[in-house]
């Protein structure tokens, strides 16, 4: 809301706001650590949003469209993606958000739910399992790790898990 607005604060609101916040740190997983680089008609909206009386749905709806883009850019240029992701952090830290790395965020609350060393351990199992082309194994691997709450998420650069809703 702008800064001079009501806050509607509710149950709802506070689900949707930690769903936004999952996708802006799905985005940024993974991305190597870069300079802010690109954005630059990003960064204009942006600043005029918030000079229009803070306007935080405007300034949002940005943060939200670079998200898109460095998804996007993922498939065919890692490096821009990256510094499209440092730019979207540093944008967003005038917010004060995504100052936690994205694993960690992703994986917030796990302490008292799981026990991360027996998800990692299950995870390397599952990967021998995969290596040796015991799909059986591995499936039921993965179904265990399910069963604990935990999401798996098979991507380039390794698995990760994150707990599930």
């Amino acid at each position: 809301s702008h800064y001079r607005s009501a806050i509607n604060y509710s149950e709802d609101s506070l689900r949707e706001s930690k769903a936004a916040l999952e996708r802006f740190y799905h985005a940024l997983k993974g991305l190597p650590v870069a300079e802010p680089a690109g954005g630059e008609a990003f960064v204009e909206r942006f600043s005029t949003a918030m000079n229009d009386d803070f306007g935080t749905p405007e300034a949002c709806a940005v943060l939200f469209e670079m998200v898109r883009e460095i998804n996007r850019l993922r498939e065919s240029d890692i490096a821009a993606a990256a510094g499209l992701a440092a730019r979207l952090k540093q944008l967003a830290s005038v917010l004060g958000v995504l100052q936690l790395e994205a694993d960690d965020f992703l994986r917030a609350g796990a302490e008292g739910r799981v026990d991360a060393a027996e998800v990692e351990a299950l995870i390397q199992a599952r990967l021998a399992a995969r290596a040796a082309k015991d799909w059986g194994e591995s499936d039921r691997i993965r179904d265990q790790i399910t069963a604990m709450g935990v999401l798996l998420e098979d991507g380039k650069g390794g698995t990760t898990w994150r707990l599930a809703d």
